[in-house]
């Protein structure tokens, strides 16, 4: 396959120990596929080895085709693939790690026409990506999904299962943890510090990392280093002078039970923002929403909004799946989404003007779905200057300097 210019101008070298600071899934996957494609010596650094806080193990974890940007559409794509063979692609030994990745489909709902032009228009450019949903009018919709109440709606779009396609939804957690083992496996070093500084070397184009600084002032010298923090990266890179416009906006997730059997239903986004999917057992759910008002950084995640689900989702399940009127909430927690404020779409590449800083982060809520595609990227681009499999430039940091935001519209 051709290989992908990375448009940097800066010198590169390959390295031969490379430091990550953030061991979630996006650092986990990348440490794996530099060490296991590449041969290369991986330092991660983590600041909580039980990663009570970290959005790998706080995500409803989900993954879908059905956004609005190419780049998205592919990352998704090339990531559902790998996370379909997951149990033979990170085995160790005879540990073959299990995700259960279900495909039920994403099922879009508009309830305008400026809504339903929206989900026609993406349906091309998905299927110029052999990415597979139907278009269903309200009585195919009433057709197809008898519980389903299509007062006011004026189209849908269900994500269908195929060679090149799939949504549903799986146990991020455990495909951080896979992840993990793996690299550990092939050789990656997983220490719990928190990096808080780097010493950088040279001047002008040349400028390089050469070290990270650890809290208990422990130091990690590296010949390339990659900020895959989460919804920390902007903290993390600071002391680098990059600012990065990615910050930790809370979301709340609910489960609950009604007395109505929908395991097979897909997963829905309600034009008002609610969403709400099946679990394996039957009449068990999770749903969530937006949050109300300020959206603001960083709020605690042991302060669960349940004002958010009597006032808004209950109200939007209830008229939408009417046998939802009767329900019991029986958990909720809270988790992080690593918000890009630019444009809502991740942050992969280099950190200029260091010739070895590089970042992955950002990603607004599909970062677990995309990890595997962009910890292979971002490896090739780190060993070889370039990318070797999916481009993905488009992704680059600089593009907020020169104000060219890259718009994902489906964002939930």
């Amino acid at each position: 396959m051709r290989s992908q210019q990375t448009g940097d101008t800066g010198e590169w070298h390959r390295p031969m120990h490379v430091a990550i600071v953030g061991g979630g899934v996006m650092g986990a996957a990348t440490a794996w596929f530099l060490a296991r494609a590449h041969g290369v010596r991986v330092t991660v650094l983590e600041r909580d080895a039980s990663y009570a806080r970290a959005s790998s193990a706080l995500s409803a974890c989900a993954i879908r085709q059905q956004f609005s940007t190419a780049i998205n559409i592919r990352l998704s794509q090339d990531s559902l693939a790998f996370y379909r063979r997951i149990s033979t692609e990170l085995a160790v030994g005879d540990d073959a790690p299990s995700i259960g990745l279900v495909e039920p489909g994403y099922l879009y709902l508009a309830a305008s026409d400026a809504g339903a032009q929206v989900l026609r228009a993406q349906h091309a450019l998905q299927a110029e990506y052999a990415v597979h949903t139907a278009l269903l009018d309200p009585t195919a919709l009433a057709q197809r999904f008898p519980w389903l109440s299509t007062d006011g709606l004026t189209l849908g779009s269900l994500g269908l299962s195929t060679a090149t396609s799939g949504e549903g939804w799986f146990d991020g957690y455990a495909a951080m943890q896979a992840f993990r083992r793996a690299a550990v496996a092939s050789g990656v070093h997983f220490v719990e510090e928190e990096a808080t500084g780097f010493t950088v070397d040279g001047q002008g184009s040349a400028v390089r990392v050469t070290e990270v600084t650890a809290r208990s002032g422990r130091v990690f010298p590296c010949d390339a280093v990659v900020i895959a923090a989460g919804a920390w990266s902007a903290a993390v890179s600071a002391p680098l002078g990059v600012t990065l416009p990615v910050h930790a906006r809370k979301r709340d997730v609910f489960a609950f039970e009604a007395d109505v059997d929908l395991r097979d239903a897909p997963l829905l986004i309600d034009p008002s923002g609610m969403w709400f999917r099946p679990e394996l057992q039957r009449g068990q759910f999770l749903c969530g929403a937006p949050p109300r008002g300020d959206d603001a950084d960083e709020m605690p995640l042991d302060q669960v909004d349940h004002g958010l689900f009597d006032d808004v989702i209950w109200p939007a399940l209830a008229a939408r799946v009417p046998a939802f009127d009767r329900l019991k909430v029986t958990s909720s927690w809270a988790g992080y989404y690593e918000m890009n404020d630019f444009d809502h779409n991740g942050l992969v590449g280099r950190l200029a003007p260091y010739g070895n800083a590089y970042t992955a982060c950002g990603f607004s809520g599909h970062g677990l779905q995309q990890a595997p595609a962009v910890g292979r990227g971002l490896a090739e681009l780190i060993v070889t200057g370039q990318y070797l499999t999916l481009d993905l430039s488009p992704l680059r940091v600089d593009r907020i300097a020169e104000g060219r935001p890259l718009r994902e519209q489906n964002v939930i």
